[in-house]
């Protein structure tokens, strides 16, 4: 779920007013699964193991490498993981990388637009460097337009943008713009998303959600034909699964359940995995010396390449 600011936001709403979807608009986040499983455990490969520690395109990397290349690069990705440099990986260490590196679109996309908005190139982004970039046109040329949305979404970007900076400074590092720009991939910044939410679909600023307003968020109307199935289904969903203490309407909380579920954490899993089947003295604690000696466990080769398929060809035959 990516929730678009500024500028694109208001392109976006646009479209949705113009084309009066019929569709259903999904506001339901989930934590990307890390990828299909990919062998059978007991086969011998890691290749789902490489790809939830590296990311597809660098596991595929890695195959390519000679055992020592594979190793030594290994070795460099374990002192990024070891944020607070104590010489260990614990497990939030590992599950935080994993996530990070299963949400790599999302600092891709970012680095592509860093330029745009760092002016004056001292690897920060301030508010007003950020106001300027997106909104300097219409603080330049009030008018109509300006008065309708521009009025409307600068406070909500300067909201959005001092809760994703974590200092207080107004300026911003890549990864607290990141979280302004993506922050339903943060858990310090889901406050603002049930809110912006609320603020959507919240028509008569109650406070809350009704059912009608649940559903004109999905489905537009306006000629009061005939509802699909798929709208009385939606019903069905609000009064029985999203309108939890039955007083129907949504607060807060209730908007939180329903669009960042609590869903199964694979990073968290995959990163217990990697724990328990490299951590030699059982403190649960990973030494660089514990990761090097299962270093196949995280990463590919050559060698382990060339290993799997002759066990694949024996099972074969």
């Amino acid at each position: 779920m990516d929730l678009p600011s500024g500028v694109g936001w208001l392109l976006l709403c646009a479209c949705l007013v113009l084309s009066k979807p019929t569709l259903r608009k999904d506001r339901v986040y989930h934590e990307p699964e890390i990828s299909p499983r990919l062998a059978d455990e007991n086969n011998g490969s890691h290749k789902y193991d490489h790809e939830a520690f590296l990311g597809k395109e660098d596991a595929t990397t890695f195959d390519q490498l000679s055992p020592d290349e594979s190793k030594e690069r290994l070795g460099k990705i374990v002192d990024r993981i070891d944020g607070d440099k104590d010489g260990y990986v614990s497990l939030n260490e590992l599950k935080t990388w994993i996530k990070r590196v299963q949400k790599r679109y999302v600092y891709e996309n970012v680095a592509k637009v860093w330029s745009d908005y760092d002016t004056n190139k001292d690897n920060m982004i301030s508010w007003d460097e950020y106001k300027q970039a997106t909104y300097g046109y219409y603080l330049d040329s009030p008018g109509d337009f300006e008065q309708f949305t521009f009025k409307k979404m600068l406070p909500r970007d300067e909201r959005r943008f001092k809760a994703a900076n974590l200092d207080g400074d107004l300026s911003a590092n890549r990864e607290e713009f990141t979280a302004f720009l993506h922050p339903e991939d943060f858990e310090h910044m889901k406050d603002i998303v049930v809110l912006e939410t609320l603020e959507d679909i919240d028509k008569n600023d109650d406070g809350f959600v009704d059912e009608d307003e649940y559903i004109v968020d999905m489905f537009a109307n306006p000629d009061g034909g005939v509802e699909p199935d798929w709208v009385k289904t939606e019903r069905d969903q609000f009064s029985d699964f999203r309108d939890l203490n039955k007083d129907g309407k949504l607060d807060k909380e209730e908007i939180r359940r329903w669009i960042l579920p609590q869903d199964y954490d694979h990073a968290l899993a995959e990163a217990k995995h990697l724990v328990y089947e490299s951590d030699l003295n059982k403190d649960e604690m990973l030494a660089k010396e514990e990761i090097l000696e299962n270093w196949n466990l995280f990463v590919g080769s050559q060698a382990t390449n060339y290993g799997e398929d002759l066990t694949r060809r024996h099972d074969e035959l």
